[in-house]
Formats: structure tokens, sequence, C-alpha cells
């Protein structure tokens, strides 16, 4: 009887259709998080290792120990074409899990790049291989290959439940996690408000204010604004 999640290797997991991955990597991290209901959103401390980092891909889930990267060799073998890795611990940790040699590893097997809640290292390397990586910290400190952690289990980064297969995205304005089954229907919900929001973007650049085009004026009204000519 398995009393936790520490162990595990999950090979099979279910990545969601390509096309619905294509289509809502064309939009950005708070565009889909309000398209969901305001949902979905990491923590704010996980910021791009450098500047122009984004990515859009399938979960591959790792749960590391803190101080040790062991797992991310594990990972490297589940990894398939356009996947990218999310990694959580199973406490607080900065260490330095993650660098230039790993993400050379990844890059041969398709992965898309890394969000991680725990520190990475390398960064120069990483800008100029163009590998993505998100995390909770830069740090040089190294790790060691000693401890069992696990591989496609849920794991959470950031305050956020990440199940293997669920689409992350990720830019400068944060990173987002969109359950696998509701990946097309997310794609869909995107794109209606970004066709909302353009044509609310041509009223303004006409001159015309939020406090008409969004009805405010009753409201504020109401509430007991005024407007007092000195």
């Amino acid at each position: 009887m398995r009393l936790n999640n520490l162990g595990i290797v999950r090979t099979n997991i279910q990545r969601p259709d390509p096309d619905d991955v294509e289509r809502l990597s064309k939009f950005g991290v708070a565009t889909i998080h309000e398209a969901m209901g305001r949902v979905g959103l990491m923590r704010p401390y996980i910021r791009p290792a450098y500047h122009g980092a984004k990515l859009c891909g399938p979960a591959v889930t790792v749960l590391l120990q803190p101080g040790d990267n062991w797992m991310f060799h594990v990972a490297a073998e589940q990894v398939q074409e356009g996947d990218v890795i999310v990694a959580g611990c199973t406490t607080e940790s900065e260490d330095g899990f993650f660098g230039e040699l790993l993400a050379t590893s990844l890059t041969a097997r398709g992965c898309k790049g890394l969000v991680i809640d725990g520190g990475v290292r390398d960064v120069a390397d990483l800008e100029k291989m163009d590998f993505p990586v998100f995390s909770r910290a830069i740090n040089s400190k190294g790790t060691v290959k000693a401890t069992l952690g696990s591989v496609n289990v849920p794991v959470v980064a950031a305050n956020a439940l990440v199940n293997p297969g669920d689409v992350v995205v990720a830019d400068v304005d944060g990173v987002v996690v969109v359950p696998r089954e509701l990946v097309g229907a997310v794609a869909d919900a995107s794109q209606k408000r970004e066709d909302n929001e353009e044509a609310k973007r041509e009223k303004f650049r006409d001159g015309v204010l939020g406090l008409d085009i969004y009805g405010m004026r009753e409201p504020l009204a109401a509430a007991g604004l005024e407007y007092v000519e000195d």
C-alpha cells in the first residue's frame, strides 16, 4: 500500500488535441485567465528567467525533492514533441535545480520550456538557446541526485494544481494552467474575448470614454458620485 506519490513514473498520459493547443497559444495569459472566469493563475512570483520568454504546451509534471534534481533526468524520457515541463517541490526550495545541460537534453526531446516553483541557473545560456524558463528564483546553488520524487503525478506549483496533460501558458504577465479537457473550449472563449476587446479598442481609439462604453455613468451616480465645479 502506497502512502504517497513518491517513486512513481506514469508513462502513458493523455494530451489534448494539438490543434487546440496551437489555437490557445495565440492568446496571452491575461486573456486566457479572464476567459476561464479569472481562474488558473500561478502565483505572480513565478517570472520569466529572461526577457521575451514565453511558452505553451501540455505538461509533463515533475515532483522534486528540495536540493535534488534527479527526477528531471527521469522526466526527460517521458517528454514528447511540444511538451513543457512543470516542476513542483515537496517543500519550498529555491535551489538551482535546472540549467543549460538539462535544457540541452530536453530540447533534443522536443521540449518547449519549463515552469518551476524553484530555482534555475545558467540563464545567459538558456537565453542563447531560446529555451523559455519561468521560475521562482535564479540561484547558482547546485543540487544532488539522491532522492526519489515522481513524474507525471498531480503537482502543486505556485499554488496551482497541474495535472499531466494540462496545458500551461506562460508569458511576461504570468503563468496560467488550462485543464486538459477544457483546452478547446478555453481557446474558443479566448477568441471571443479577443474579438470583443478589439471592438472596444477601436472605440477607445476614436476617443470614446470607458464611462460610456461600459455604461458606468448611471451606476456611478447611483453610488453617489458628484461632479463639482469650483
